[in-house]
């Protein structure tokens, strides 16, 4: 029976014509996978596959998910995530090379086991950007971005949700004085103010939120100068979330992000404590959302 696989042009221009025919031909595919987006059980003889690329500084990570979940395509990761990624299951195709390109695969016989995860871990700190052409703002004295995740009840549906707040006043680039930008910097970028939360935000497309083997690893927005999108917010190590979290997400196959100045939400420790904060940050005009699609890890 062939192969239902996808392999994209551009995971196709990484890995090379040979080695992507042979995946297409079933030479060097998987007899089954899990799904690197949902995690559950795929057979790319029966049902549509996409050939996934992870591409780190040293090594090239070739995972398998549904096409229903994920189209094939290649997104770049720190080699720290990529390592992680690739600890975490077996079953997964990986190359030592400094570039993917024309890499030879040697591709695991089994089935990728499910990964193992703690209790959630809903908050994690992680610097944020730097004045440069990736990032679309500045935060003096180096801020950090807290990320809490949680789940949010609209008109009756939970969905996963990231709640994003400094740690200080963020200011726009090039500015000398003191004020707090970072609500209208994110305006700028296309994330909505809210005065309440009642209904799902519209999708803010070019970014996007990485989900890899189950974990939260970045949010990624448009890379200015083109190419692959680049991290907004990074994790300094995957993010653990609840099973519940992981089946919204993979549900509606989007993530709402909510971002906030800093002072306005606070580290909640309950999802009806975080709801509460973030209902008193739209009632003050005091928060921004958007619908961020699953990136294609």
């Amino acid at each position: 029976m062939p192969r239902m696989l996808d392999v994209s042009n551009e995971v196709r221009a990484e890995i090379g014509d040979e080695e992507a025919d042979r995946l297409l031909a079933g030479d060097s595919a998987p007899g089954g996978y899990d799904c690197t987006s949902c995690r559950t059980p795929g057979d790319p003889e029966q049902e549509r596959t996409s050939t996934v690329l992870f591409v780190g500084d040293e090594t090239a990570v070739l995972a398998f998910a549904h096409s229903t979940c994920l189209p094939s395509q290649v997104v770049q990761v720190t080699e720290e995530q990529l390592q992680s990624a690739a600890r975490s299951i077996s079953g997964y195709a990986t190359a030592s090379t400094a570039h993917a390109q024309h890499a030879q695969y040697v591709q695991a016989a089994q089935h990728a086991q499910h990964a193992q995860t703690a209790p959630a871990a809903p908050y994690q700190e992680a610097p944020a950007p730097h004045h440069h052409s990736e990032a679309p703002y500045v935060v003096p004295e180096q801020a950090v971005l807290g990320v809490t995740s949680g789940l949010v009840l609209l008109a009756g549906e939970l969905h996963p949700a990231l709640v994003v707040e400094p740690t200080a006043p963020v200011a726009r680039p090039g500015s000398l004085g003191a004020g707090d930008d970072f609500l209208p910097l994110l305006i700028e970028q296309g994330f909505m103010p809210v005065t309440e939360l009642s209904t799902a935000p519209a999708v803010l497309h070019g970014w996007s939120v990485l989900l890899a083997v189950g974990q939260l690893h970045a949010v990624l927005q448009p890379n200015p100068n083109g190419g692959q999108p680049v991290a907004w917010w990074q994790a300094h190590q995957p993010l653990q979330v609840t099973e519940g979290w992981r089946a919204a997400a993979n549900k509606h196959q989007q993530v709402l992000l909510f971002a906030a100045p800093v002072g306005s939400i606070g580290r909640q420790p309950r999802e009806d404590l975080l709801r509460d904060a973030l209902d008193r940050a739209a009632a003050n005009g005091r928060l921004v959302t958007a619908a961020l699609p699953l990136a294609g890890l």
